[in-house]
């Protein structure tokens, strides 16, 4: 109810001004104390402190004491009166603000439009766009594809491709405006504008736009097209774009390095009758070194390196300094002997890998998984029956050894971090590899710690490596007490949704500062997932970090996202990227059900 006596409706986040409304009482310059009421005959008007100024409703009904009245602005944001029957018990819509369910702006979200379809409001995406949240239309939608390309000093069209959509509304955030332009040289202005990612174009208009588009609806009166810039197949990866950038910056210094070419090759004629000796001595004690050391410098970058048993059991020293054992075998920490490198030496038990030609090929596809937040694997050794993988070693052990020990506890801002590294690893392995690689078994003993604390993933190649048939039975189930998502009890296909379910239980443990299952705690408060809940549901979750002083929307925040990750249906759990976008704070986070409820439900 504005000052000026008109009811509007408005989106979130926008200016109280005409423009942003989607409904409106139109009755402006009627006062301020203007007041909104429901009759107990189902009449809606509003009313200043001398009369009625309008009947919204334009009619009324009998009263009667079995007829119950509700006013109320529904999901889809459209006020709606309700006539509820005490007799027959059903409820039908006398009255609504409107019968067009796309008039409510942001229905759809970013990057999402609204259309009509038999009487039915239906979002749809634009294209290279996906939905967010699929079947959570008001998320929006975000973009299917990688845009990187905008540090070329170059036009984009090589690398992008538009396409229209026609007869759609949307916010005006200008930032350029061409008149008379054709629809194809709108497209071309903006394919060659680094930072044009669409354009509305009507009546030879041109207005380019930079992303996110707002309040879209699809209007057949409205000529209108939207051109959205999308990306093709030819998108540089890293290496490519880097490669051309530095063709670019060589193009502008062509005419220096041209001088320089001419003058060092003056001088190189003088120097060359010394120098060729030298240079073919040297060449000649390079490739013997290269011999003698088999080529692991050069290598190591390339591949994992192919060790014998006999080196590692001499690194090792005989296997005497064990860091630890796991599921799969067990580690010892050694010192190669050409370069004096400190390494990690996981043995694995002989049962549980494949053969050798199954277990070269894994090696080779897990040696190419590069990421700050993943354990860099150096090499394997493969003799007979002798499977051992060559890791770089970590200086800080484990989080379980910093995280459940009182003196070394990392500070709230520490274990932010950490979170962060582990959901970054995670995407990668899920979304990022060449092969899509599922942990099974993300819990704090397999996440390591380097001399600057950066958290980073181990073992995220035990389970391409272990049996095939041992995800097909109840003893097979791999992972770790507590950490176990329920779909492998329940002998359903297991997903990378799993290893969201074991990082939401990691995060729990990160907030909390305690291991998921302590049976020397009260009942309530033994298993902590139904603890954190609990304290959830009735508002006290000050309980779960105790006197400690933490960033208060930053934990809320994360005790949400665990809740989320730890929902025993799979389908409900987020994705790695959505979980990286909830953490970092670029998205909303709905309120979360409890974790067994959809299971409840059924």
């Amino acid at each position: 109810m504005q000052d000026d006596g008109n009811l509007v409706q408005y989106p979130v986040n926008t200016p109280d001004s005409a423009s942003y409304s989607y409904y409106s009482t139109g009755t402006y310059g009627a006062g301020n104390n203007v007041t909104l009421n429901l009759d107990d005959d189902g009449l809606l008007y509003l009313l200043n402190s001398t009369k009625s100024l309008r009947n919204l409703t334009q009619g009324g009904n009998r009263r009667e004491r079995t007829i119950i009245y509700m006013l109320k602005i529904d999901a889809d944001g459209i006020l709606r009166i309700y006539s509820n029957s005490l007799n027959q018990q059903n409820s039908s819509v006398i009255w609504s603000s409107t019968n067009d369910r796309c008039n409510p702006k942001g229905l759809c979200g970013l990057n999402g439009f609204c259309t009509n379809i038999d009487d039915q409001a239906k979002c749809l995406c634009l294209p290279g766009f996906d939905f967010v949240m699929p079947g959570n239309w008001s998320a929006g939608c975000e973009r299917n594809f990688t845009a990187e390309t905008c540090r070329l000093k170059e036009s984009t069209s090589k690398y992008y491709a538009m396409r229209t959509v026609e007869n759609t509304g949307w916010e005006d955030s200008t930032y350029v405006v061409l008149a008379g332009t054709t629809k194809e040289d709108c497209e071309q202005a903006c394919l060659q504008d680094c930072n044009c990612e669409a354009a509305l174009f009507k009546d030879r208009e041109c207005r380019k736009q930079r992303l996110p588009l707002r309040y879209g609806r699809r209007d057949l009166g409205n000529s209108n097209l939207v051109l959205v810039k999308v990306g093709t197949n030819f998108i540089p990866n890293e290496g490519v774009l880097y490669q051309m950038i530095e063709e670019t910056k060589g193009k502008k210094l062509r005419i220096d390095i041209l001088i320089a070419g001419i003058t060092l090759a003056v001088f190189a004629l003088l120097v060359l009758g010394i120098s060729g000796f030298l240079i073919h001595r040297n060449h000649v004690w390079t490739y013997r070194k290269i011999q003698e050391s088999r080529s692991v410098q050069l290598c190591e970058d390339v591949a994992p390196r192919a060790f014998s048993y006999a080196e590692l059991e001499q690194a090792t020293s005989g296997f005497k300094e064990a860091l630890g054992r796991g599921a799969f075998g067990t580690v010892f920490k050694g010192i190669l002997a050409e370069d004096q490198k400190v390494i990690a030496v996981k043995r694995l038990d002989k049962e549980l890998v494949e053969g050798e030609t199954e277990f070269q090929t894994e090696i080779k596809i897990i040696g190419r998984t590069h990421h700050r937040n993943l354990v860099h694997l150096l090499g394997y050794c493969l003799e007979g029956s002798r499977r051992l993988l060559v890791y770089e070693y970590m200086t800080n052990g484990s989080l379980a050894d910093i995280l459940f020990t009182t003196e070394k506890q990392p500070t709230w801002e520490e274990r932010c971090g950490i979170t962060r590294d582990i959901a970054r690893g995670l995407l990668y392995l899920h979304d990022e590899c060449d092969t899509q690689i599922i942990h099974c078994d993300i819990k704090p003993q397999n996440i390591l710690m380097d001399d600057q604390y950066c958290a980073k993933i181990s073992d995220f190649g035990m389970a391409k490596l272990l049996k095939k048939d041992q995800t097909r039975t109840y003893t097979g189930i791999r992972g770790t007490r507590g950490y176990v998502a329920p779909e492998w009890h329940r002998k359903l296909p297991v997903t990378v949704k799993a290893d969201v379910y074991s990082f939401g239980v990691l995060l729990l443990e990160l907030i909390c500062r305690r291991k998921c299952v302590d049976m020397s705690l009260d009942e309530n408060e033994s298993i902590l997932e139904y603890w954190v809940y609990d304290c959830f549901a009735a508002g006290e979750l000050d309980k779960l970090v105790g006197d400690e002083e933490v960033d208060r929307r930053q934990f809320e925040r994360m005790v949400k996202i665990s809740i989320w990750c730890i929902q025993d249906e799979p389908s409900l759990r987020p994705s790695m990227k959505k979980v990286l976008l909830m953490l970092e704070g670029t998205v909303e986070i709905p309120v979360p059900p409890s974790p067994t409820s959809f299971l409840s439900a059924i």
